[in-house]
């Protein structure tokens, strides 16, 4: 099969890297789970750097350390995958360890002056070993297996030229899962927080949700349908947002099934992790089932579209599960379940996982609506 002719893109190409967009998003979502909850700030009178001198924490475990290593190990590899393209692969490893260092370091520093986190030379040092881990990685893969080579003739291959940000958005959907939600594939309830910042604002009990349905209580078999509609809209939009990306010798099939696999897989291993193992498949519900049904009946009648009607389809589907998210209250059974979150184990993810889990649908909305998409060159 032959690559489809790039001679006239190589600046889009250059300037729309994967790999840097890929950086930055995660350099971004580092900085939010390492802030979180971005309350309470107050000078503790004590230096910024302090916690260097501190003596190891008296209380850790192996999963403290072990999730401290793995946060970085994809930031040093994302460091050196963009470096690689202009220095010698030892120097861009340097570089890693030092911006890993460097993030880190400040990431601690600002917690100092949090009251609900603590800064610790243990987190300093195993995310300078993950980062190291990471760009390591990263030399070997660009080295050795011409990692580089391999990941941009794919890129031609299979994706339109203006991809670079749709597909940033578009891995990101997977990680969204990990944060709990009401119903499966939930996300972008942002009413339940603008009423709990009303409320705090005007000193009165607000229920956003409940104004907009003018205060209807809805039965069993109606959350049993709103969470049917919640699923296939948000599955077919997410789905329909990678579809609109691809070029027509891209195996749509092959990759459309690792899209929906791994959402599923991380939705499940979250739930194990958050809760207990024993609820690893709490998000099986008669609801998630026919959602995920009727989204796969979707799909497969709209996998070989034009691609400006997946897009549209895909904003059309992704607007009706905001607006049907935050009109619905809480399952019942899901508040339930959520008094076992462990959430303290998880605060350093937690933040980032929220913030994706509200902010998905918007961003990706903002991207399928970008005036780019109407340029002739992204046709494919």
């Amino acid at each position: 099969m032959s690559l489809p002719n790039v001679a006239a893109e190589p600046n889009t190409f250059a300037r729309h890297s994967l790999a840097r967009a890929s950086l930055l998003v995660y350099g971004l979502l580092i900085v939010y789970a390492s802030c979180y909850p971005f309350s309470g700030w107050h000078d503790v009178g004590m230096s910024p750097l302090a916690y260097l001198t501190f003596h190891l924490p008296r209380y850790w475990t192996i999963f403290d350390v072990g999730t401290n290593i793995v946060g970085y190990i994809p930031f040093g590899l994302l460091l050196v995958m963009t470096l690689t393209r202009k220095i010698p692969g030892w120097l861009a490893l340097c570089i890693a360890v030092l911006v890993g260092a460097l993030v880190s370091g400040t990431m601690e520093a600002l917690q100092t002056y949090l009251p609900s986190r603590v800064p610790s030379s243990l987190d300093f040092a195993t995310n300078i070993i993950g980062t190291t881990i990471g760009a390591c990685c990263g030399v070997v893969l660009t080295k050795f297996f011409a990692f580089h080579e391999r990941i941009h003739m794919l890129r031609q291959r299979w994706f339109s030229y203006h991809a670079t940000t749709g597909l940033v958005l578009v891995a990101l959907w997977p990680l969204a899962q990990i944060y709990p939600q009401a119903y499966l594939f939930g996300h972008g309830q942002l009413s339940p927080i603008l009423s709990s910042y009303l409320s705090q604002l005007l000193s009165t009990p607000i229920d956003l949700a409940n104004i907009l349905r003018n205060g209807t209580m809805l039965t069993v078999e109606q959350y049993w349908l709103t969470e049917t509609l919640i699923t296939a809209c948000n599955l077919t939009g997410a789905s329909l947002s990678l579809l609109c990306l691809l070029r027509k010798s891209a195996p749509r099939g092959m990759l459309l099934a690792f899209f929906s696999i791994a959402a599923i897989a991380i939705k499940t291993l979250a739930c194990a992790l958050l809760f207990a193992p024993i609820n690893a498949f709490t998000w099986i519900t008669p609801g998630a089932q026919g959602g995920l049904l009727i989204g796969i009946i979707l799909l497969s009648g709209l996998i070989f579209a034009p691609a400006v009607i997946q897009r549209r389809l895909a904003v059309v589907t992704l607007l009706l599960s905001l607006a049907m998210i935050n009109v619905v209250p809480a399952n019942p059974y899901f508040i339930e379940t959520l008094q076992g979150w462990a959430q303290g184990k998880f605060l350093n993810f937690n933040g980032a996982a929220q913030f994706l889990s509200l902010s998905w649908p918007f961003f990706t909305i903002w991207f399928l609506c970008h005036p780019w998409h109407k340029k002739p060159t992204s046709q494919h």
